[in-house]
Parts: C-alpha cells; structure tokens; sequence
C-alpha cells in the first residue's frame, strides 16, 4: 500500500510561532483578501471532458470540478463517500459493487443528480473509448445498472481494486442532458458538482475556478477563488514565479530551479515523497524495431539512471529500477537484479545473438520542454556511444506527443506517471496490461493473469508475490524501462497558507486548502 507522505518544511522565511503552532498551521486573517490565488503549472488539461483525458493535468481539474462517488482523504489508502452517501461489495465475491446516491446532490447548473447520470458517465466514458481517455482503468467492468438511487457495476471477474478507481477522475459524474452519449463534448463549458465551477477558461492559458455553493460531499471547509495559470515549459513556470505572477507553483519546476531553491528567500516550499515515476515506453507493434525482445533488453542493458537524474534532472530525482515505485506493496529492483551497471558489450551480445544489424536505428519521442530535451540529449549520447544504436530525436508539445505516442508514431517515448489511486495496481493494469493506457501495442498472457491475480486479494499485502512476479516479467520483456521516481515540491509565498495539502501523489488537486493568510 502507498505509504504516508511525510512533509519537510525546507525553508520558511518570516513565519510567525505561537503556543506550539507552526506557521503551517496559521488561519486567514479577519480581514482575509477575496482576490483570487493564482497557482502555475506546466500540466495541460488536454480536455475538459473527463471522457476524454487521463494525464495529470486533466485529472487535477476534474477532482475541483466534477465528483465521482468517491473520494481520497489525504494520508489514507482507501476512499471514502463522497457523491455516495455509502458504497460495498455484494456478497464476497468481489463482483459487483453497489452505492447509494447522496439525496441532497444537485449540478452547478441547479438540476438533480441521479443515479442515472452515474449511470451515464460511466457507459459513456465505455463506449466513446477516447484514444487518450480512461476506459482502459476498467478492463473488468461489464456494465452499470440504476435503480432509485442505487448503482451496482458488475464486474467480469474478482476486482478488490475497483472502488479505488472509482474514486479517480475516470469516475467524474456528468450532466447526462449536456454531454453527448456518443462523442466528447467540445467548448469550455462544465457541469459538474465539485467543490469549484469553472467560471472562466482560456484553453492553454489560465483557468478561473470559485467556489461551488451548491456542493454537497466530502469536503467540509469551503475554498477560495482561484486562477490556475498554465505554462507550456518549466523555465517559463520559473521565470512566473521569480516575476511574482503566481503565488503558488506545482509541477514542474525546473531542476536547476529547484536545487538552488535553500537560497531562496521569502518562500516557502513542501517536499513531499512523492510515487511520480518516468518511463521509457516502446513501442512494439509489428514494423518498429522494438518490436524485437532483444533490442529493448540491448536499450535496458546500456541505461546509465544515475548520469540521468544527477545530469538532467541535477539530483532532484532517483534512480528507479522497477515499475512499482517505492513505498508501494510489492515493490522490488528486478531491472536492477537483470541490468546492475551499464553494459555495452551484453547490449552487443544480445543483439548479435537475436541476427539484429547494428546500429539499430530508431525515433525517441518527447515532451517540448528542456529539461526533457536534456534528458532526450543523455539518452541519446548513452545509446550511440556504443555504436550500437543511432537514435532520431523527435519534440512536440504536449497534445501532438500525447496523439503521435497513440498512434505509434515514435518507437521509444519516455513519459511521467502519477498513480491514479494508492495501491500498486495504478502501475501494472495501465501500463503493462493489455491494450495499456501507452498504446504501445504489448501484451503478455502471463502478465495479465498476475494483474488479475493481484485485483482478487481484498488484504493487498497478499498480492505482494504476485507483484513481483509482474515486475520480473517487466523486466525480461522490457515492454518499458524504469528510469526514475521524484519528490513534490509545492512552493507558495508567505501570503497563502494550505498549500503544504494541495497535493499527495494522487490526482487529485485540492485547491480548495489554499487560503490568504
């Protein structure tokens, strides 16, 4: 299970104490600013409809605006009621899931929710089956049925995992009479019933949220009005911040920013341990040289993590040698154990015994942005040093790499993965099942028969085994290549308090703790 986020302030310059309350505990003042709190980022919402997206980005504005009928407190493994008034298995079979509907729920919009919507939204986000949405988190869903305000989803198989990934952004509750059925809903208009309404949007530019007085649900204390700034590159979110345009920063900062940040004055910053990892995909789909086992085991083989994280990213992130992160159930070292040092005279063996000709050549996708292009840059140095490879860099912004990795574009492609939710499940099913959210084209009988074997387990402690089974079967079939886990880092000036609650891994941002002092 996702162990508990420790925070360590770092530096706090001016911060009043008293009585044994630290200044992360101070309360908005009498007097308190109803200016909004601008917050930057350089995560994209690729959609607004939660049919249609599953990227950090996307999800950390569905969790203000939207509500799914769970929810996750902070600190805590399992989710609790939130659109729900209660929610539980059937029987112990693990096979169909029921909950009743909250009575008191309405849309911002003033119409009542019923469980038809939750009926709606889950079929819908089924049928439209987005290239980049969310469909794939629910390999065992087989089909929703309302009655009153009761919901029950059957399941084809055992799936202890599934209220947690109700309780993700895939689980947001639309307006059945303002979403089509059949495609996504295009336009910058929302109707949900979070804790915020979208007032205002500029699509890749600025997003004003206030408080949603209708809002029914988990959440007890109300929120202010916020202006979420969005920046295409972390040098720009830097020069944001140093400007004093935003008040409030969180991913991605970049690495030279954030290791020279203890000489910063008048700032205060949370870092949080955090299970965000970076992959490199393949893409393994007939006509890419990846396709062939041994030139992603040749790849695996030469990867020197340490020149990445200390190069790159400046020691702001760690070597990570599993595709389960560290702090979960069943976490291990198998790329480790298999590859321990970079080696090009194994990467050449496997090659010469596979027939494959040398250099093996190949496109490497990535991010616009340029601590990826310096990350992209090592790679490819690593690679064709050993004259084994010859790779071909290939950037795009976000949107347009998100929709070239959908469609094979590229044969190698790194990317960032938060868990949807608190268990090691976040980071198998999505990204090694079948038809995985990375559309890369891999499948292994073995490893789905792990994946469903670990869903079965009510007490996750006992898939701990097969967990690492999966990852061993990771790392002989190489669908991907671990390359690193970081820590999160929130920074906010001395004039907002909260922001050390804004966020612990999960996808769900809660603006709704940010407050003036």
């Amino acid at each position: 299970m996702r162990s508990t986020v420790r925070l360590r302030i770092l530096i706090t310059c001016g911060v009043l104490v008293a009585a044994g309350v630290g200044g992360w505990q101070l309360l908005p003042s009498d007097a308190a600013r109803t200016d909004p709190i601008t917050i930057g980022t350089t995560d994209e919402v690729t959609s607004l409809d939660p049919a249609g997206a599953y990227d950090a980005g996307s999800w950390a504005m569905y969790s203000n605006v939207f509500q799914s009928l769970l929810t996750f407190k902070p600190g805590l493994t399992q989710p609790v009621p939130d659109a729900a008034e209660s929610c539980k298995f059937l029987g112990s079979g693990l096979t169909a899931y029921q909950c009743t509907l909250r009575d008191d729920l309405t849309f911002a919009n003033g119409r009542k929710i019923t469980a038809e919507d939750v009926k709606y939204s889950f079929e819908r986000m089924l049928r439209i089956k987005s290239d980049v949405g969310p469909q794939p988190l629910f390999p065992t869903l087989k089909n929703v049925s309302a009655e009153g305000r009761t919901v029950t989803f059957h399941l084809s198989g055992r799936d202890a995992t599934f209220p947690l990934k109700v309780a993700t952004g895939a689980g947001s509750i639309v307006d059945r009479n303002q979403y089509p059925a059949g495609k996504l809903r295009t336009g910058s208009a929302v109707d949900g019933s979070g804790p915020y309404v979208l007032k205002e949007y500029k699509e890749g530019e600025s997003a004003l949220l206030e408080p949603n007085p209708k809002y029914k649900g988990a959440i007890t204390k109300a929120g202010h009005t916020v202006l979420v700034k969005y920046y295409g590159q972390s040098e720009e979110l830097a020069t944001a911040w140093k400007a004093k345009e935003v008040q409030v920063t969180h991913r991605q900062l970049p690495p030279n920013f954030l290791s020279s940040l203890e000489t910063r004055d008048g700032t205060r910053i949370t870092e949080a341990e955090s299970a965000e990892i970076r992959n490199l995909n393949f893409n393994v789909r007939p006509g890419s040289p990846m396709a062939n086992k041994a030139v992603r085991q040749a790849v695996a083989a030469v990867i020197d993590r340490p020149a990445i994280t200390e190069g790159a990213y400046k020691g702001t992130v760690e070597p990570l040698y599993s595709l389960i992160p560290q702090g979960f159930v069943g976490h291990s070292t198998a790329f480790y154990d298999v590859y321990p040092e970079p080696d090009a005279k194994k990467a050449k063996a496997l090659l010469r015994e596979a027939g494959i000709r040398t250099p093996v050549k190949f496109t490497y996708g990535f991010r616009k942005d340029a601590t990826y292009a310096a990350e992209a840059a090592e790679v490819k140095r690593q690679l064709e040093e050993t004259g084994l490879f010859e790779v071909k860099l290939v950037e795009a912004d976000w949107q347009s790499f998100q929709k070239g990795y959908a469609r094979g574009d590229y044969d190698a492609y790194p990317v960032g993965w938060l868990p949807d939710f608190p268990d090691s499940d976040s980071f198998t099913a999505p990204l090694v099942g079948t038809k995985n959210t990375l559309h890369n084209g891999f499948s292994s009988k073995k490893i789905d028969t792990l994946i469903a074997s670990t869903q079965q387990y009510g007490d996750r402690g006992r898939a701990t085994s097969d967990f690492k089974d999966i990852q061993d079967q990771v790392a002989a079939e190489v669908p991907l290549v671990p390359l690193w886990q970081k820590k999160d880092y929130v920074l906010s000036t001395e004039a907002v308090t909260g922001s050390q609650y804004l966020t612990d891994g999960t996808g769900i941002w809660r603006l709704w703790e940010l407050s003036w002092i």
